[in-house]
């Protein structure tokens, strides 16, 4: 049995407080001062083809299966940066479902962590996005934390906190209480917020808490990543779908 999540408190923040722009310094929230280790504005154009190239420092999955084996990761076809934004461009190719995925900060690990993003999507069926934290050794069984996560394109974010240590038969146990989805959709743009403490994770969306939990709080050290692939468990990609996220900016503290 999983633990009911216990909100606590809001972050108040000592850097930016204007919700669209770049938050830029520490910040203290729930009794803790948090160092600020990384930020992009995504200032500087991109076609597609150049992100490696312009943003050197990022990592970038390439050239395998996403997680429904539907989608290949082909960032040089995906992704691009335009009007201040890193955009994924979802669609498929010679009829393969084409997805990227960003490590904006590299594949820095990270024991704890503050993450913020900015961005809006397209309502598009057959894709999804997913703000994570990953186990940098790349073990599931270290854990797993989802925010946002909108199943496809378009939906209300849900967080989803895998417990440590559940690996079985090809999945985690999850805190299912603390899957409360926000408010609103993301076809607008909003800023989610993942504040991975000790002892616990909490999940804010536009600075409102929307859940937390205390039983699935990774220990292993995580790595920041930005996953865009094809939808899980829906069955197959429609032929002319055609998705896209816009990520105005992204803010790591630590």
């Amino acid at each position: 049995m999983t633990a009911t999540p216990t909100p606590v408190g809001t972050p108040t923040p000592t850097a930016a407080t204007n919700a669209a722009a770049l938050p830029v310094g520490d910040v203290v929230s729930n009794g803790r001062e948090w160092r600020q280790s990384f930020t992009e504005d995504f200032t500087k154009p991109a076609a597609l083809g150049q992100v490696p190239s312009v943003y050197p420092g990022m990592g970038f999955y390439d050239g395998f299966t996403d997680t429904s084996g539907l989608g290949t990761y082909a960032p040089d076809k995906v992704l691009s940066v335009a009007d201040g934004n890193l955009d994924f461009d979802f669609h498929t190719e010679n009829g393969k479902p084409l997805v990227a995925a960003v490590m904006p900060d590299g594949y820095a690990p990270h024991t704890t962590a503050r993450v913020s993003i900015r961005y809006k999507t397209t309502t598009t069926d057959g894709y999804k996005f997913v703000g994570m934290l990953w186990p940098s050794s790349d073990q599931w069984n270290d854990g797993e934390i989802d925010w946002p996560e909108s199943l496809t394109l378009g939906a209300k974010p849900r967080p989803a906190s895998a417990i440590p240590g559940t690996y079985a038969n090809r999945s985690m146990r999850y805190d299912r209480a603390a899957q409360i989805p926000a408010k609103t959709d993301t076809t607008a743009y909003h800023v989610a917020t993942t504040e991975w403490d000790r002892g616990i994770v909490r999940f804010y969306w536009d600075n409102e808490l929307v859940s937390s939990t205390t039983s699935a709080v990774p220990t292993k050290p995580m790595r920041v990543t930005l996953q865009g692939e094809t939808w899980t468990n829906r069955g197959a990609v429609p032929k002319n779908a055609s998705g896209r996220v816009s990520v105005d900016w992204i803010a790591i503290w630590d």
